[in-house]
């Protein structure tokens, strides 16, 4: 080994290779694949990603501030630090606590069911066309052309560039019998024998945090399988801006690195796909993305910098083509790549699918639709008016600033009940797993049992009289008031698991951005609450938090339960809608045209909505009837 090189190994996984002295254990960890849970891009912002240094402790660099933040003296002692700022400068050995994993993610590929009838862009025609003769002396071309208008109705076609260089070979190796592939008005292919069957096509909603894949088959609409994953650009950016700021700093490079990282994991789920239903890469001829504005840009490598900067205006609003080859993707060499089209700077084609999905351009009554998420977006309307408005709610139901918080991986506390009179807690795991944090839908129910329990009160402060009747709320070392949801003995992290005060102010704060975005929405459509017949909650996250809870804390509009239903990934619909369907296209581009977008922060009643909305459930009551009647029945009266 040369003097300037190190050996560093990481634990339980046993992944080890040789790294330059100096090198910084997180930059270590991607190189092989190492799972470490990273929420700030290595801004060591979160102090998420705790690891511990078994072996070769003389030759780590000293603590930075933001670890001084994040670490306990405590934990420095027992070697913790975060991988984000450590460098190593001698061999060492480094154990990944379970709290530290991102573990198995849940992703939410799951959404409504539209039935479409498939009219694709792509369609595959078997010809059995005549050969030239010595009295029919007629061009390859025309032979192809004259069968497809004669047996097909096809009209006004052209024979791609690309497929007219083989043409004469296939068409004579096939003795005439051939199946042309037509994309719109191009010929791109011509295949030996009929595999007019065979026509495929790949849906996929691109979102900040988790990439969701369909493969359909575009004869019937039907899909044949499904693969989602993590989106890799996290490690670069937890949210849009951190991502879009990498792109500012460092330039196209970055952005290159950004488009290389999402491009490599939907080619993975491509694979995937293709080997679960014994399809060939080269048979999806058509592929159909959404996601919101940011994601558009970073996808196509389109400079985002702009849209990021008052009056943060989209590049693009239109929906886009491109060759799915020049994009770098897995497909068909001359397929096609669509992207939907845009609302706004922060409301994307995501939002537009999600229209399309539960159809608020015909609706006749008054509906509401929000995609919760670091940006949720909010529309509301029917078929006469739709306006649309993006709240800034945070990172925080993803776990970013939540003392315990994750995502919904293995381990992650999901539902959480607290007993009003004993004041102890129930839980349940994703995976039934030992406890190790607490991911949205807890974090949602954590405070709606709490305040239920009078453990905290509408203002969202601890009551500290409850530490009389329970040692589950205690008083921590930096003098906050917590909640012990797993203890240390139950938790696979060897550390309490609790809700702080300072958590309950950073979901205070999501969940005010969320309802004052959509009071202020309802007044400037001139609509209350009573207009709503249908309130649909859409995304990943907002298909497993549950109702009453939501509704307890005051996160949307207060109504009937019965009127609220949860979508799950209405933007995968959508975009499976688009794959599938021309007259769906259409439909995108009229919803990107009609549906108006309304900017919040020119709203004089924004601010005061929110200081409203950030109590529990509401400062104003009577906006919360059943929350109230909740309330007295557990003895907790407003």
């Amino acid at each position: 080994m040369k003097n300037s090189e190190i050996e560093i190994v990481f634990q339980p996984y046993g992944s080890r290779s040789k790294y330059p002295s100096g090198t910084i254990i997180m930059v270590a960890a991607k190189t092989l694949g190492v799972d470490i849970s990273s929420l700030c891009a290595g801004n060591g912002t979160c102090g998420k990603c705790k690891i511990r240094i078994q072996r070769g402790t003389e030759g780590i660099s000293s603590p930075t501030e933001k670890e001084l933040k994040h670490l306990s003296q405590k934990e420095l002692k027992a070697g913790f630090r975060l991988a984000c700022q450590t460098k190593l400068r001698s061999s060492a050995t480094i154990f990944v606590p379970e709290r530290s994993r991102v573990g198995k993610q849940r992703l939410q590929t799951e959404g409504l069911n539209v039935p479409v009838k498939p009219s694709p862009l792509v369609t595959k025609h078997y010809l059995e066309i005549t050969p030239p003769t010595l009295h029919n002396v007629r061009s390859d071309e025309d032979g192809l052309l004259d069968t497809l208008r004669i047996k097909h109705g096809l009209d006004n076609l052209r024979v791609d560039y690309e497929t007219a260089k083989t043409l004469p070979i296939k068409l004579r190796k096939a003795e005439w019998n051939v199946t042309a592939v037509v994309s719109e008005k191009r010929i791109i292919d011509i295949e030996h024998g009929d595999t007019s069957e065979r026509c495929f096509g790949f849906a996929v909603d691109i979102g900040s945090t988790k990439l969701a894949g369909f493969l359909m088959n575009l004869n019937t609409g039907h899909v044949v399988a499904v693969a989602a994953r993590m989106n890799p650009q996290i490690s670069l950016g937890e949210d849009v801006l951190s991502r879009i700021s990498h792109v500012m700093m460092h330039g196209l490079n970055a952005l290159r690195e950004l488009h290389e990282a999402v491009v490599s994991s939907i080619n993975e789920m491509i694979a995937e796909c293709c080997e679960k239903a014994n399809v060939g890469t080269g048979e999806i001829y058509e592929l159909n993305f959404v996601g919101n504005t940011a994601m558009q840009m970073l996808f196509l490598e389109i400079w985002p910098q702009y849209t990021a900067l008052s009056p943060y205006p989209p590049v693009l609003r239109r929906g886009i083509d491109v060759e799915a080859a020049q994009l770098g993707l897995t497909s068909h060499p001359r397929a096609n790549a669509h992207y939907v089209p845009v609302i706004g700077g922060f409301v994307g084609s995501d939002s537009v699918a999600d229209l399309m999905a539960i159809d608020m351009l015909n609706s006749e009554e008054i509906v509401m639709d929000i995609d919760i998420g670091t940006n949720t977006e909010i529309a509301v309307g029917n078929k006469d008016s739709i306006l649309i408005v993006s709240c800034a709610s945070g990172p925080a139901f993803e776990g970013m600033e939540i003392k315990h918080g994750m995502r919904a991986a293995t381990g992650a506390i999901e539902r959480i009940s607290v007993d009003p009179d004993s004041l102890e807690t129930h839980y349940r795991t994703i995976e039934d797993a030992p406890p190790v944090g607490i991911c949205g839908s807890g974090l949602v129910e954590a405070p709606a049992e709490l305040l239920k329990a009078g453990i905290i009160n509408m203002t969202g402060r601890f009551n500290k009289e409850m530490a009389k009747k329970t040692d589950r709320v205690r008083t921590t070392p930096e003098g906050w008031l917590e909640y012990v949801i797993a203890s240390k003995e139950e938790s696979a992290t060897d550390s309490d698991i609790t809700i702080t005060q300072a958590d309950i102010r950073e979901l205070q704060k999501a969940k005010a951005a969320i309802r004052a975005g959509a009071e202020v929405l309802l007044r400037r459509m001139k609509l209350t609450k009573d207009d709503i017949t249908t309130l649909y909650v859409a995304g990943a996250f907002g298909n497993y938090i549950d109702a009453e809870s939501a509704r307890t804390i005051g996160l949307y509009p207060e109504l009937p339960l019965d009127h609220i239903k949860f979508v799950g990934n209405t933007a995968g619909t959508g975009s499976r809608m688009c794959l599938i369907s021309k007259q769906m296209r259409e439909y995108a581009e009229r919803i990107s045209e009609n549906v108006r977008y309304y900017e919040l922060a020119v709203d004089p009643d924004f601010q005061s909505e929110y200081i409203k909305a950030s109590f529990l459930p509401h400062q104003d009551m009577s906006r919360q009837p059943f929350v109230t009647e909740l309330l007295k029945r557990h003895g907790r009266v407003p």
